[in-house]
């Protein structure tokens, strides 16, 4: 019998390996509740110096990322898990993003900065009918769906093909130009570290005014647990997400 074209079992095995190995690679740079609230400038909220630690001894290690690429989840990060429907203050978020003449994301000035990147619609041709929704929906957005090319593998594997798209269009030159975001650690984030990117959590996935210590609604036992392990692993562990590979010698 065939194997269902939307399991990830290999992306489960390499996040519980990755915790064993190199936990920080499962936080990330920036924590958001919802994808409305993800900053227009980006790059200065990726990297800060925290409060009371002795001035960097390099401008180096002080500067801000430019992000010239975003790379978004779908499910539970701009509609609800398995559906095209976007939420009216994600749309509008999508629209700002695209129109605001102070955007790095607008479609005009760089058309092909912003790429859906799912492990569902464009990850198999049994999807392609939510690609053509999503598509349709966002047409006047000018934001693609990334169609998986045959013979890869979903997120958190897919970073090659995703930068290889982007590097194609001459928008980006170096993966540290790309903001990975989404709502999992175990894909998105995780994605993010082995591209060598920044990664942006939608912890609250769509949903508005959720109560952190509550979760949002309808989680499964891989979604609590990855909030419970972030919590862990910032608060009682003290650690934090590692810059991108070779982002300081930039």
């Amino acid at each position: 019998m065939a194997s269902t074209p939307n399991t990830n079992l290999r992306g489960f095995n390499h996040a519980v390996q990755t915790l064993l190995r190199n936990p920080s690679q499962f936080l990330p740079h920036l924590t958001i509740p919802t994808f409305t609230h993800l900053p227009e400038q980006l790059g200065p909220h990726l990297h800060r110096q925290p409060p009371g630690e002795k001035p960097a001894a390099t401008a180096a290690a002080t500067k801000s990322p430019t992000i010239r690429a975003l790379v978004l989840d779908k499910d539970n990060t701009l509609c609800p898990p398995k559906t095209t429907t976007f939420p009216p203050q994600i749309l509008d978020k999508l629209s700002a993003l695209r129109t605001s003449p102070t955007s790095p994301f607008n479609q005009s000035t760089a058309p092909d900065s912003i790429l859906i990147v799912s492990n569902r619609a464009g990850s198999h041709p049994r999807f392609d009918a939510e690609v053509r929704e999503i598509e349709d929906q966002l047409s006047s957005l000018r934001i693609p769906v990334f169609r998986l090319p045959e013979g890869s593998e979903k997120k958190p594997f897919c970073g090659k093909e995703v930068m290889d798209w982007f590097r194609k269009r001459g928008v980006v030159t170096r993966a540290d130009e790309i903001a990975v975001v989404g709502d999992r650690l175990g894909t998105d984030v995780l994605m993010a570290a082995m591209m060598g990117s920044w990664s942006v959590w939608c912890r609250d996935g769509v949903y508005e005014g959720v109560d952190p210590n509550k979760g949002r609604p309808n989680m499964n036992i891989l979604e609590r647990m990855e909030i419970w392990i972030e919590k862990y692993l910032r608060e009682s562990r003290g650690l934090k997400a590692p810059l991108p590979r070779g982002w300081e010698s930039q």
